[in-house]
């Protein structure tokens, strides 16, 4: 980036967080709708995907932009949140949007947001959300580009989130669990039920494995909206998996018949089920009937990338970055590493939101983290490493807990305990709990080891 893109995009950046934070929910769909009018409804101009869970869905919504474009198609992806940059949330044709292009869609909306935000705080409602304007960046962009299928993952549940003022072709559900609790319910069933919103008639919803009673919901709203139904374990599924060199290989029973031989350079068994839940969406998107082309579906499952999701980031020491920030994302993290990885010791470097069920977090990792390192990343969100501390010690006892403030000297302590030069044991590091975590991680150890 040029110094003027810096200057240009920190200028929108400040404008834009000056507005209500993402995690601050007035559920009404009118601000978002008001805008899409005014800007002539730029998110019925391509056909979408849109996807909703607890689990999962960036990852899955990433695979099922590859396998888009390895077909041939021009794709528009919208995913939350970010790792480093807010560009990274808007894609055209797999890359991140241009800097250059997010400041000039950003620029052409302004005046068009001061109409909603002028009229929305006349009838006492709020400003336009810092999600909301994103969301409508990424339409806009995806209109103008133009692009011949967008991939929208959902913000936060389903039925109010901004991303719902979409007509899909296909509605995505991936694993639902509790997350969120403050803003989409305190059980299962009502959080199953925000997100089955997504689910409109006419679309085909592609439903990940669910527990019995999310099952039930989605399954309700998919009959009162006569939505048709494929059901992973029913209608597909994974038949088989190995491991592999970077990954591990995969035969998928699609909608249509049988993929076999496929490499997906991600791990665990979570990421298989996530690659067969793509490869429904995208047969279904395609009307269900048609068999794809094998050689596209390789090509699109071996360019899939998941930042930030059991992301090995460095060898010796090995270090494996994945932004698990609830209890059903740990337990995925924690048999992954137990079964695909091979260490005599793991050290955790871990830092949590305060709305977070981070005891959860902890029993989950305990059975397989030898020593944890509590932190805290630099979001305002972030549970202070003191309080998250007692939670470890809590779960883990206190001589398998250090308390190190600040991220990057928590990771540069990680690193140090994980030298053994007189021990042929294996230590890997784990840096997990937030995505901001995750992402503020990555930074650091990308400049500490190019050193």
């Amino acid at each position: 980036m040029t110094l003027p893109e810096i200057q240009e995009l920190l200028r929108v950046e400040e404008v834009l967080e000056s507005r209500w934070p993402e995690t601050k929910i007035e559920p009404s769909l009118d601000r978002i709708s008001h805008l899409m009018t005014l800007l002539g409804d730029p998110q019925l101009a391509y056909p979408v995907i849109h996807l909703t869970g607890t689990n999962g869905k960036t990852s899955t919504a990433r695979m099922i932009e590859s396998l888009l474009s390895a077909m041939g198609l021009k794709t528009g992806l919208v995913t939350s949140p970010h790792l480093h940059q807010v560009t990274e949330r808007i894609r055209l044709s797999g890359e991140p949007i241009p800097v250059e292009k997010f400041v000039e869609i950003y620029d052409e909306l302004e005046p068009y947001l001061a109409i909603v935000d002028s009229e929305s705080l006349s009838n006492g409602g709020p400003a336009m959300s810092y999600f909301e304007v994103l969301t409508g960046m990424a339409f806009a962009a995806f209109a103008d580009a133009p692009v011949d299928v967008a991939v929208v993952e959902v913000g936060m549940g389903g039925t109010w989130d901004a991303t719902n003022v979409v007509s899909p072709l296909v509605s995505v559900v991936t694993p639902i669990g509790l997350d969120h609790a403050d803003y989409l319910g305190d059980t299962v069933e009502l959080i199953a039920t925000e997100k089955s919103g997504i689910i409109k008639a006419g679309s085909i919803a592609v439903l990940a494995y669910q527990d019995s009673i999310p099952a039930e919901v989605l399954l309700q709203r998919a009959a009162l909206v006569d939505a048709m139904v494929a059901r992973q374990g029913v209608e597909f599924s994974v038949r088989d998996r190995a491991l592999a060199i970077g990954g591990q290989v995969l035969s998928l029973d699609g909608l249509n018949g049988t993929y076999d031989e496929i490499l997906l350079p991600l791990f665990g068994a979570h990421q298989a089920a996530n690659a067969s839940v793509a490869l429904a969406a995208v047969v279904a998107f395609f009307g269900g009937t048609l068999t794809l082309d094998i050689d596209a579906i390789r090509e699109g499952f071996g360019a899939a990338t998941s930042p930030g999701r059991l992301e090995v980031v460095r060898r010796s020491p090995t270090v494996i970055v994945d932004a698990a920030h609830n209890p059903h994302g740990a337990k995925a993290l924690a048999d992954t590493l137990l079964n695909e990885f091979n260490f005599d010791e793991i050290i955790a470097v871990v830092g949590v939101f305060g709305d977070k069920d981070a005891t959860g977090i902890f029993q989950e990792l305990e059975p397989i983290v030898d020593h944890v390192i509590v932190t805290q990343s630099s979001s305002s969100r972030a549970m202070p490493s003191s309080e998250l501390m007692k939670i470890a010690a809590s779960v883990f006892g206190s001589d398998r807990v250090f308390e190190v403030s600040d991220l990057n000297s928590a990771l540069d302590k990680a690193v140090a305990d994980s030298i053994r030069p007189l021990s042929e044991d294996t230590v890997g590091i784990l840096v997990t709990g937030s995505v901001v975590t995750v992402g503020e991680a990555r930074t650091y150890l990308r400049k500490k080891f190019a050193r």
